[in-house]
């Protein structure tokens, strides 16, 4: 699929199915990164702590939201990167997780404007509860009609 720059409509939204973030997907998250605090890996010791349980990465939430939202792959644009990111509220082993983006900002590309133009698409992720637990605005590089 192609849509180019001039083809996104402001206020366009999707929302994802939900995911249930599981146990594995922390251990595995934990594998790949090297990063094996005890706030995700030792059930005994977070028992003590403020949340009184385990809870999940906030690198493993975005990337699963980030996920979430990828349907069909658009040929002509690319992600440019991730702004304000906020880690709002824990996720727990067994949380469902959704995602929801909306398109909030076209603008032309700093350096390459007849080419590109740049696309901002809030995301907000859900819990379960309706709880916001995670947003961020994930940006894209798009390629303009030649």
């Amino acid at each position: 699929m192609k849509r180019y720059f001039e083809e996104y409509e402001l206020n366009t939204v999707q929302v994802s199915m939900g995911r249930t973030i599981t146990e594995t997907d922390i251990v595995l998250h934990a594998g790949q990164t090297g990063d094996f605090y005890p706030h995700h890996m030792d059930a005994e010791w977070s028992k003590t702590q403020v949340f009184g349980e385990r809870v999940a990465y906030g690198t493993l939430v975005l990337i699963v939201s980030v996920g979430q939202l990828a349907r069909e792959m658009n040929e002509v644009a690319f992600s440019y990167g991730y702004d304000k990111v906020r880690f709002i509220a824990p996720v727990f082993i067994g949380d469902t997780i959704t995602s929801r983006a909306e398109i909030v900002g076209k603008r032309e590309h700093p350096k390459r404007g007849n080419e590109y133009g740049m696309i901002d698409e809030q995301v907000s992720v859900t819990n379960q509860k309706g709880e916001v637990v995670l947003a961020f605005i994930h940006v894209y590089m798009v390629s303009r009609k030649q």
